[in-house]
């Protein structure tokens, strides 16, 4: 093989499978010297990949970990089950991998070959995801598109859906993605409102790219990125709820079942913990959170958050308890 960048991707792919390649085989897999093998395996070197020599009569070659994470060399059915996971992970925000997971999943699909795209989209079509409730799921498709537009700044256009249903056209320039925990949302500059908005990506619908691209505004006074702007404009829309909350239970029980969002566990023995926290999530929301726990709780405040757990309880028991006549044909 005398196309020197083609025996290079060659001899990475190689590489990347997890075993020791000696010399002698490589050189007879590319049809080259073990000269040039020794050659190549230091341009891949050169180029941040960490390739460990093994010494001995016949020596050979591993990729190892380093201190950075090189490119990747994929094969088809490798590309389509890392796109269908991202998509996963994308399309839910799961705290600590949401916004990575959009990042990657923009590269990877830009990428991918059509046919690949197609394999993708028709595995996750007929997959249904066991959800936990935490919010609303979203098409990666529209993350993705989003956040391509975010990155090369490009001018969007997209349908929205505010919350009392009214449904309108809107052209922005987006400034960035926020992943709340349990929400997306898309900060922008609204060119038709003349002003900053923040839009539920859950909303919004059929979002594209026009390739008109701008130059990015300063956010106004006080915010400092697109993270802050959301937190102000929701600060503006929710109350924010002194939570008090007793759970008979472990923290780490709790823990694992409640969003980190929600803040930290005070444990108070073996079986118990106290959730005391503030938050401008709806009162609809932290109730049923506090539901999902599974274990027997006291809320101490506020008392309207009190007064939405003794609603949710007494439906529920109505639920559970079936009329006479009920249910028979």
């Amino acid at each position: 093989m005398t196309d020197t960048p083609a025996r290079l991707l060659k001899l990475l792919s190689l590489l990347q499978t997890p075993r020791e390649w000696p010399g002698s085989e490589l050189a007879g897999r590319l049809e080259v010297s073990p000269r040039t093998i020794r050659r190549d395996i230091d341009r891949l070197r050169d180029l941040g990949y960490p390739v460990e020599a093994s010494r001995g009569s016949v020596g050979g070659y591993r990729l190892v970990a380093g201190t950075a994470m090189p490119p990747l060399l994929l094969d088809d059915e490798e590309a389509v089950a890392i796109a269908v996971g991202l998509r996963a992970g994308a399309g839910h925000a799961i705290e600590g991998v949401d916004e990575a997971s959009v990042r990657a999943l923009t590269k990877l699909e830009q990428v991918l070959p059509s046919r690949l795209r197609h394999r993708v989209s028709a595995l996750q079509n007929a997959t249904v995801p066991l959800t936990r409730g935490d919010g609303a799921t979203i098409d990666p498709r529209t993350l993705t598109v989003i956040a391509s537009a975010v990155s090369a700044r490009e001018r969007l256009r997209f349908g929205y859906r505010a919350g009392d249903g009214a449904e309108s056209r809107r052209q922005a320039e987006p400034y960035r993605l926020v992943s709340t925990g349990s929400r997306w949302y898309l900060v922008a500059y609204d060119l038709d409102r003349g002003d900053w908005r923040t839009f539920r990506v859950d909303r919004v619908s059929e979002p594209f790219a026009t390739g008109a691209r701008f130059t990015p505004r300063e956010l106004p006074a006080g915010g400092e990125d697109g993270a802050e702007l959301l937190s102000r404009s929701m600060s503006r829309t929710q109350p924010e709820l002194d939570i008090d909350v007793t759970f008979e239970a472990s923290a780490g029980f709790v823990a694992s079942r409640l969003p980190a969002e929600l803040g930290a566990l005070e444990p108070c023995g073996a079986d118990s913990c106290r959730l005391r926290t503030t938050s401008r999530s709806s009162l609809e929301w932290v109730a049923l959170r506090l539901a999902l726990v599974d274990c027997a709780f006291e809320a101490h405040g506020p008392a309207e958050l009190v007064e939405r757990l003794g609603v949710l309880g007494a439906r529920l028991s109505r639920a559970a308890s079936p009329r006479p006549g009920a249910g028979r044909t």
